[in-house]
């Protein structure tokens, strides 16, 4: 069928009204009692439940309907943005997850500052707050236009729906109720882009026709996306998974560190397929509707299908928008609380949890501000990643490197990294060079050149190495 008549519809909005009612039943059922079940969930959760949940950071309505959105115009290349994620997860369970869960923070600012310090904690915060921000206004415009697309409701009324039921998931669940709804949220998002896959390749009589018509280079390892922009790809997620506060606060939801490794292992597998199928769907939407705009190449097939598949995709489609927004509102708001409330009011667990839920709701509505205004998916989803890299390259350098641990040229390191990168972002990559790559070489610049020049007096790089120099001072 080529349009939904209004019966299809009505069954269509019916299906995802009925599966907001049972995931907002098992919130209610499941939702965190303490501040530590809000935070970290009691650090009980299975590293299965924790990779699921990992992953669907990843394959969130951003990176879905973004990575669909460039294939659509740049070529089936466009899925290196997913798949190097899964690279990024491998690395991350090698080298980063065991030490992170190892230092009993909830915030990756907490575990930066036990290198750097207070200051740098701060700064830490607001740079990811900042960022994760930007997320979720990408997740509200993807999500938006997904919804808009099944139920004909303008791109407001599904933005205004996004943002009142993914704050109550998140406001009264909490990391608890997250972790196990995600698998739901999850695995009915992974069975419906197969399902959309599966109707385009129906359309197309597979991929022969689209490759004969398409130019070859929409099929080509680095299409029209290029291998500049694809190692930024590589680092930009290695950045994300490396000091994302979500992934910091979904490991620390595990039993142990082995836990951790594991579920980051089993989040990069996860993201293998999903991420070829995400970009056959892309280029085959350039086949079949050539003059289309390319926000809708993924959910333009949902069109297309019998009203019972229909309604699947479209509930997969908005399972995906609330974890994706309620996942990285759940982070912002830790980050505002354990940074900044507590450390001020030091309020009692009860009084926490309480505020952890009030300021959750201003979180919730916040980016619905900006919505509108958003750029590209894809560019604004990387550009988020950038700004997350220029706090993994001090993180690295604080784990391995304590020679070079200087607090001061951290903190000048990330100031310049994050305002360098906006603007460089802003400016359109001018010279051909990815933002990324300004958030990559900044801060390690600055902090071997405060090292060269001594601009810190490296305390913590003092103590790290055992100098009993730092303890007399």
């Amino acid at each position: 069928m080529e349009t939904f008549g209004t019966s299809d519809t009505a069954i269509i909005i019916g299906t995802i009204t009925l599966y907001i009612i049972l995931t907002s039943w098992l919130t209610a059922k499941l939702r965190s009692k303490s501040s530590s079940e809000f935070m970290v969930g009691g650090r009980t959760t299975p590293a299965i439940v924790i990779g699921v949940l990992l992953m669907s950071e990843f394959i969130g309505s951003k990176s879905t309907i973004g990575v669909a959105q460039a294939a659509f115009e740049s070529g089936a290349a466009a899925l290196w943005a997913v798949l190097t994620a899964a690279v990024a997860f491998f690395l991350f369970a090698k080298v980063m997850a065991a030490r992170l869960y190892s230092t009993g923070e909830v915030t990756i600012s907490g575990a930066i500052a036990q290198r750097y310090g207070r200051t740098a904690q701060l700064i830490v915060s607001l740079i990811m707050i900042y960022a994760l921000l930007l997320v979720n206004v990408g997740n509200y415009v993807s999500g938006a236009a997904a919804i808009a697309t099944v139920t004909k409701t303008s791109l407001t009324t599904a933005a205004f729906l996004i943002a009142i039921v993914s704050t109550f998931y998140f406001a009264l669940g909490g990391m608890k109720s997250i972790a196990y709804v995600s698998l739901l949220h999850t695995g009915l998002k992974y069975f419906g882009v197969f399902i959309i896959l599966g109707t385009a390749l129906y359309m197309s009589n597979g991929m022969s026709p689209v490759m004969d018509k398409l130019p070859a280079w929409y099929f080509s390892l680095d299409g029209h996306v290029g291998w500049g922009t694809i190692f930024a790809f590589f680092i930009g997620n290695v950045g994300a998974v490396f000091t994302t506060q979500f992934i910091m606060q979904a490991i620390s939801a595990t039993k142990d560190a082995r836990s951790a490794k594991r579920s980051a292992y089993i989040a990069g597998a996860l993201c293998i397929p999903i991420s070829i199928a995400l970009g056959l769907i892309g280029v085959i939407a350039k086949f079949l509707f050539p003059d289309m705009k390319s926000l809708f190449a993924l959910p333009i097939f949902m069109q297309h299908m019998n009203v019972g598949l229909a309604a699947t995709v479209a509930t997969s489609l908005v399972a995906s928008v609330f974890l994706g927004v309620s996942t990285v509102a759940l982070a912002i708001a830790s980050l505002v609380v354990k940074d900044f409330y507590v450390p001020v009011f030091k309020p009692t667990p009860d009084r926490e949890l309480k505020m952890t839920r009030l300021l959750s709701v201003a979180i919730g509505f916040l980016p619905l501000v900006f919505v509108f205004f958003a750029p590209g998916l894809l560019k604004l989803s990387f550009f988020t990643r950038a700004l997350r890299l220029s706090l993994a390259v001090v993180a690295l350098v604080g784990f391995f490197l304590p020679f070079f641990n200087g607090s001061r040229g951290a903190i000048i390191g990330l100031v310049s990294a994050v305002i360098g990168t906006t603007v460089w972002y802003l400016l359109g990559d001018p010279f051909g060079i990815d933002n990324m790559y300004v958030a990559l070489v900044i801060p390690a610049a600055v902090i071997f050149l405060e090292k060269l020049f001594h601009w810190g007096d490296n305390e913590a790089a003092l103590k790290l190495a055992g100098k009993p120099e730092a303890a007399s001072r």
